[in-house]
C-alpha cells in the first residue's frame, strides 16, 4: 500500500493528533533559537517532561492501526494480525527517541529515509508478518513520519532555527567563494577542457619506459611505468646543530627520502644523479602522477631538446618546443604558472654544453621569479655544476642514490617478470649477493637491466670487469636480429655498426652534447661509409643511419629531428673506443678536467694499449691536482696492462691522499667514488687521525656502495678511539639498520659513547644488540617507543630526548633505574617532578614548556638550563638542597634572576655562563662567594660589559673561554683571574684567533686553542 493510498484511509485530523501527543509541546532548548533541539529531548516518552509510557505508545499505534481498518474497502492485511503490526509500529516509533539527529537535520532527511532510519533502528519490528502486513507497516511508518516532519515544521522554534542556520550557512558559503576567487582566478571553459586533454596526452606519452634487453626476444620493448618503475632514494646532507654542552657534536647526517617525495616539502629542487641513475625514470613518473591526480599541471623539457633551437621557450611555447600536437588556449601556460599550479621539470643539465648552462640558469631563475608559488626540478649529474649552483636561489639539492640490494633484488624480480623468464631470477640473485664485482656494478636500473639481459641471454654465464660487461651488452645489442621489425634488406654487422656508432658518439663528446640532428649524423655517417666496406652497399646514409637506429638498440628518434644514444654510458664507451683508435689520446688528455670527460678518459685508459695507458695516466698525474691524482688512481681499475714504474708512481701519489689525515681530505678522497673503499687500509699501523679519515671515507661511500663500505667499517669496530666509534656510531642511518647493528654496533667499546636513534627501523634493531649505557632518541619518539624498544632499562644510565616534540609527561622515565644523566630537548614538557624517582645526578635542559618540580630534584651535581628561570632568586627554583658541582646557565636563563642566591650553593667547582642578560657587580659578588669554584666558562657576548664588573677570583684554576670573535679584549682576565694554570680558548665560527698573542696574555698558564 502506497502512503497516498493509506493516506486516502488515514485523514490527517486524525493522525496528526496522535504523532502530536510523540512529543513534548515545550521541550527542553525550546527557546534556543540559534540551536537546533535533539529528538531524544523533543520525544514525549523520555527524559525528565515524560508525558507517555510505553505502553501508551503501543495505545496510540493501535489506534492507527484501527482506523486503517475500519475505513472503507478492502482491509489492507488480514485482522489476525492486527496486534502484531501495532507492536511493529510501536517499536518504530519508539526508535524516534533514540536517533542521533536532531529535528533540522530530520526535516533535510526527508520522510522516507527517516522512516529508513526507523525501520533500521528496530531492526527485526516487522519479523514473522505477512507480506501485506509488512508492506503496510512500511508505508503506515512512513506516513507517520510525514506528520512528524510536518510537526516539526510548524513548531515557532524550528522556523527561527533553520533562518538563523540557513543565514550563517550563507555567510560561510560566499566566504568560501571569495577566498575561493581571491586565490585561485577561475580559469574558463577552454581552459578546463584543454588541461582534460593535456593531462591525458601526458599521462600516457610519459607512461611508456624501456627495460634494456627484454626487447631482445620476441617481447616488447615499452612498458608501463608502473611496472617497470623502481622508487629510489634520494638524499641530502642535513646541517650539524651546535653541540649542548656536555655534549658532542653529531657527525653530519645524511636526510633520506623517497625519489618521487623530493617535491613533497620543497618547491625548488636541485637533483643530481650519476648515469643510469634513473633521473629521466623518476621525471617521468612526476610527471605521469601529477597528471592523473590532476593538483599540478605538469610540463616536461629536456634540455637537450631545448637548447636545439637555440633561444630556450618561454611559457606559451613550453608544449610547442617539445613537440606536444596540442594547441592550447592563448594565454594559459602563463595562467597556470600564474596560479602557482604548474610543475615544470627541467630534465639533463648535464646534457648540455658547460657554455649554455649559466644561460640555462638564467633562464630557469626568470621563469621562477616571475611565477612563483610552482614546483621546479631540475636534473643532472653530479659534477655539471658546483654544489651551490642554485642555493641562493632556495633550491634544495638531492642526490639519487644508488640501488641499494633490496631495490636491486625488486628490480630483478620485476625484469624477469616481465620477461616471462623466471627460471634464471634465483640464480642472477645469488650471484649478485655472493659476487663483489658484479654487485659493484649493478648500481643503478640501466646497468641491473643490461647485467639481467645478459644473464638470460647467456644462459647464466656474466662477464666481471667494468669493460667486459659493457663489450658483452654491446656484442648482446648489436648482433640482435628482429625482423619482424619491419627491417627491410640492410644487413649490418656488428663492427660495422661499432664503427659507425663509435663516430656518432666521438662527434658528441667533442661537442659536449648528448644529442645532434638527424642531418649531421647522415653526414657523419655518409663520411664514413666508403671505409666501412659491409656498410658501403647497404644503401645511402639515410637509409644506413635509420637501420642503425632500429638495430642497435644503442639510438634512438627522441623526435624527427634529433638523435641520441640510448644512454651517455654508451656513447661515453664507444667515443672513447673511437679516440684511442684514432690516435687522440692528447684530445682526452687535455679534456680531463672536464667532469663531464671523467667516464671517457676512464675508457680510454681500458682500451688503450699499454704505452698509451702510460702516456694518459702521466698526462694526469702531471696536472698535480688531487682530484686528477684520483682519477688517475681510479683508472687503474681498467689498465690490465700497464708499466709498473707508472703504476707505481699513481699509487706512491695517491698514498699522499689514503690514508685521509682529517675529515677534509677524507671528503675529497670520496669524490674518487667506490674504487676508493678497495684502496682504504685496516687500522693496523694508522695513527688515531687517520683511522677517523678512513671511517669518513667509507662512510661517506656507503651511499654508493654500501657493501664494500660496511666491509671497510667492519675493521674499525674494535678501534679504541673515541672519535672513531662516534664516526662508526654516526654512520648507522646510511645502512641497512639491523644489518649494520649486528656487524659493527654490536662490537663497539660502549664507553663514553652515545647510541642515536632517529628512525623507527632503528628502534627496532636495538634490541637485537647488547645493552647500551648511553643513548640518544632524536626526533618525534613517543615514551611508550622509547621504553619498548631497550630490552633492558635498568641498564641505561645516561638518555638524551633531543628535539622531540612527542614527549609530553616524563613519569614514564621511572622505568630507567639507574638513570644518571638526562638531557630534555622536549618542548611540551611542563612537569620535572616525576624524575625524583630517579638517581639522577646530571640534569641538562634545553627546551621544556615549564620547570615545574626543578627545585625538588636533590641529586643532582650537574645542572644545565638554557630558558628562562622562573622567580627572583636562583634559590627559588633551582635545588636548593641538591649538591651541586657543576652548573650551565644560558640563554636567557637568568634574565629575572640574575645570579641573586648562586653563593647558597658552596659545593659549586665549575661554571658555565653564556647568558643573554649582562652581568652585573651584584652577580660577580655571588660567584665571588663560592669557595671550591675553580672552572670557570665564559661566553665571548659577555665582553665587554660583563667584563668590566668582574672582580679578582682567585681559587680559580681553569679558565675557558668560548665563541671568540678574536676582537675581544681578554688581557684583562689575567690579573683578575691570579691562580688559573689552564685556559682554552674556542674561536667562533669562521673567526681565527691570533694565538701567540693570547697565549702570552697567560705567562704562566697552559693555552689551548680550539
Amino acid at each position: 500500500m502506497e502512503p497516498a493510498v493509506l493516506g486516502g484511509k488515514l485523514a490527517s485530523s486524525l493522525v496528526a493528533p496522535l504523532v502530536k501527543k510523540l512529543f513534548v509541546t515545550g521541550g527542553p532548548g525550546a527557546g534556543l533559537v540559534d540551536r537546533p533541539v535533539r529528538l531524544d529531548r523533543l520525544v514525549s516518552f523520555r527524559g525528565e517532561r515524560r508525558s507517555l509510557g510505553e505502553r501508551e505508545v503501543r495505545g496510540l499505534a493501535g489506534k492507527l492501526i484501527g482506523a486503517a481498518l475500519d475505513s472503507p474497502g478492502e482491509p489492507p492485511f488480514p485482522r489476525d494480525e492486527t496486534e502484531a503490526v501495532a507492536d511493529a509500529l510501536a517499536a518504530r516509533l519508539l526508535a524516534l527517541g533514540d536517533l542521533d539527529m536532531d529535528d533540522v537535520q530530520a526535516v533535510r532527511l526527508g520522510h522516507g529515509e527517516l522512516a529508513a532510519r526507523l525501520r533500521r533502528q528496530a531492526a527485526g519490528s516487522g519479523d514473522g508478518l505477512s507480506t501485506d502486513a509488512r508492506y503496510f507497516l512500511d508505508s503506515a511508518t512512513e506516513w507517520a513520519c510525514l506528520h512528524v516532519l510536518e510537526f516539526f515544521t510548524r513548531r515557532s522554534t524550528f522556523v527561527a532555527r533553520t533562518l538563523v542556520e540557513q543565514t550563517r550557512g550563507q555567510a560561510e558559503l560566499i566566504a568560501k567563494v571569495d577566498e575561493l576567487i581571491s586565490r585561485v582566478p577561475r580559469p574558463d571553459a577552454r581552459d578546463t577542457a584543454f588541461e582534460r586533454r593535456y593531462r591525458s596526452y601526458v599521462a600516457e606519452q610519459h607512461n611508456r619506459i624501456t627495460i634494456y634487453g627484454i626487447d631482445l626476444r620476441d617481447s616488447p620493448d615499452r612498458w608501463p611505468l608502473e611496472v617497470a618503475y623502481l622508487s629510489l632514494e634520494a638524499t641530502a646532507e642535513e646541517e650539524r646543530t651546535a653541540a649542548l654542552p656536555g655534549e658532542y657534536t653529531d657527525p653530519e647526517r645524511t636526510v633520506r627520502l623517497a625519489a618521487e617525495d623530493a617535491l613533497r616539502t620543497r618547491d625548488r629542487v636541485l637533483l643530481r644523479g650519476d648515469a643510469g641513475s634513473g633521473k629521466t625514470t623518476l621525471v617521468q613518473w612526476l610527471a605521469v602522477t601529477a597528471a592523473r591526480d590532476g593538483d599540478r599541471v605538469p610540463y616536461v623539457l629536456p634540455l637537450r631538446t631545448l637548447t636545439r633551437a637555440g633561444a630556450l621557450p618561454s611559457p606559451a611555447a613550453f608544449l610547442t618546443a617539445v613537440g606536444c600536437p596540442l594547441t592550447p588556449p592563448e594565454g594559459w601556460a602563463e595562467r597556470v604558472l600564474n596560479a602557482g599550479r604548474g610543475l615544470v621539470l627541467v630534465d639533463g643539465l648535464d646534457e648540455i654544453p658547460a657554455a649554455d648552462r649559466n644561460r640555462t640558469r638564467d633562464w630557469l631563475l626568470g621563469l621562477v621569479r616571475a611565477f612563483p608559488g610552482n614546483r621546479w626540478l631540475l636534473t643532472s649529474r653530479p659534477t655539471a655544476v658546483r654544489p651551490d649552483w642554485l642555493a641562493a636561489e632556495g633550491f634544495r639539492e638531492l642526490a639519487l642514490t644508488p640501488m641499494r640490494q633490496d631495490d636491486v633484488a625488486t628490480f630483478v624480480r620485476r625484469w624477469h617478470a616481465a620477461a616471462e623468464a623466471p627460471e634464471f631470477e634465483v640464480r642472477l640473485l645469488d650471484s649478485l649477493r655472493t659476487k663483489r664485482d658484479l654487485a659493484r656494478l649493478a648500481t643503478n636500473p640501466l646497468m641491473c637491466g643490461l647485467i639481467c639481459a645478459l644473464h638470460r641471454e647467456r644462459r647464466g654465464y656474466l662477464p666481471t670487469g667494468r669493460k667486459e660487461l659493457y663489450d658483452a651488452a654491446l656484442t648482446m645489442l648489436l648482433a640482435r636480429r628482429d625482423r619482424e621489425r619491419g627491417m627491410d634488406a640492410v644487413e649490418l654487422g656488428e663492427e660495422a655498426q661499432l664503427e659507425l656508432l663509435q663516430r656518432l658518439a666521438y662527434a658528441l663528446v667533442l661537442s659536449g652534447r648528448t644529442e645532434m640532428s638527424v642531418e649531421t649524423a647522415e653526414g657523419i655517417v655518409e663520411r664514413a661509409l666508403p671505409s666501412v666496406a659491409s656498410a658501403a652497399g647497404q644503401g645511402d646514409a639515410a637509409t644506413v643511419l635509420r637501420a642503425l637506429v632500429l638495430r642497435s638498440g644503442l639510438l634512438r628518434r627522441p623526435d624527427e629531428g634529433s638523435l641520441d644514444f640510448v644512454h651517455r654510458t654508451f656513447q661515453d664507451y664507444l667515443g672513447a673506443r673511437y679516440a684511442v683508435e684514432e690516435g687522440h689520446l692528447d684530445v682526452i688528455a687535455g679534456r680531463a678536467g672536464d667532469s663531464q670527460w671523467e667516464d671517457v678518459v676512464r675508457m680510454a685508459v681500458a682500451h688503450a694499449r699499454p704505452g698509451e695507458r702510460a702516456m694518459l695516466l702521466r698526462r694526469l698525474l702531471a696536472e698535480d691536482t688531487p682530484r686528477l691524482t684520483l682519477l688517475a688512481l681510479a683508472c687503474l681499475e681498467h689498465a690490465t696492462a700497464l708499466d709498473p714504474a707508472v703504476r707505481a708512481e699513481v699509487e706512491a701519489r695517491a698514498g699522499a691522499l689514503i690514508p685521509p689525515g682529517s675529515t677534509e681530505e677524507a671528503k675529497a678522497l670520496a669524490e674518487a667514488g667506490p674504487l676508493v673503499l678497495e684502496l682504504l687500509p685496516g687500522p693496523e699501523g694508522l695513527t688515531d687521525a687517520q683511522a677517523h679519515g678512513v671511517a669518513v671515507a667509507a662512510s661517506l661511500l656507503a651511499v654508493h656502495e654500501p657493501t664494500g663500505a660496511l666491509a671497510v667499517l667492519r675493521r674499525y669496530r674494535e678501534h679504541p678511539s673515541l672519535d672513531v666509534r662516534r664516526q662508526l656510531v654516526g654512520t648507522w642511518g646510511r645502512f641497512e639498520a639491523r644489518a649494520y647493528a649486528t656487524e659493527v654496533l654490536d662490537h663497539l667499546d660502549r664507553t663514553a659513547l652515545f647510541l642515536t636513534c632517529r628512525t623507527k627501523a632503528q628502534r627496532e634493531a636495538l634490541p637485537v644488540m647488547g645493552p647500551w649505557t648511553h643513548l640518544t632518541f632524536l626526533g618525534a619518539h613517543r615514551t611508550t617507543e622509547i621504553i619498548d624498544c631497550v630490552a633492558e632499562p635498568g641498564a641505561v644510565e645516561e638518555l638524551q630526548l633531543v628535539n622531540n616534540s612527542e614527549v609530553t609527561e616524563l613519569g614514564a622515565l621511572s622505568a630507567f633505574t639507574s638513570l644518571r644523566l638526562l638531557l630534555i630537548d622536549c618542548e611540551p614538557v611542563r612537569d620535572l617532578g616525576p624524575l625524583t624517582s630517579l638517581p639522577l645526578t646530571a640534569l641538562l635542559i634545553n627546551r621544556a614548556a615549564g620547570l615545574t618540580g626543578l627545585s625538588d630534584l636533590s641529586s643532582v651535581t650537574h645542572l644545565t638550563v638554557a630558558r628562562r628561570l622562573p622567580g627572583t632568586r636562583l634559590t627559588a627554583s633551582l635545588p636548593a638542597a641538591a649538591p651541586l658541582q657543576y652548573l650551565y646557565l644560558g640563554d636567557d636563563a637568568i634574565a629575572g634572576t640574575g645570579l641573586r642566591g648562586l653563593s647558597h650553593w658552596e659545593t659549586l667547582q665549575a661554571l658555565y655562563l653564556s647568558p643573554a642578560t649582562p652581568l652585573t657587580a651584584e652577580d660577580w659578588a655571588e660567584i665571588r662567594r663560592l669557595p671550591q669554584l675553580a672552572l670557570l666558562y665564559l661566553h665571548g657576548s659577555l665582553f665587554p660589559d660583563s667584563i668590566e664588573a668582574m672582580p679578582t677570583l682567585p681559587g680559580v684554576d681553569g679558565l675557558g673561554l668560548i665563541a671568540l670573535d678574536g676582537g675581544q679584549d681578554i688581557s684583562v682576565l689575567a690579573p683578575r683571574l691570579p691562580d688559573v694554570r689552564t685556559v682554552t680558548l674556542q674561536a667562533a665560527p669562521g673567526a681565527s684567533l691570533d694565538g701567540a698573542r693570547l697565549t702570552a696574555l697567560f705567562p704562566d698558564a697552559d693555552v689551548t686553542l680550539e
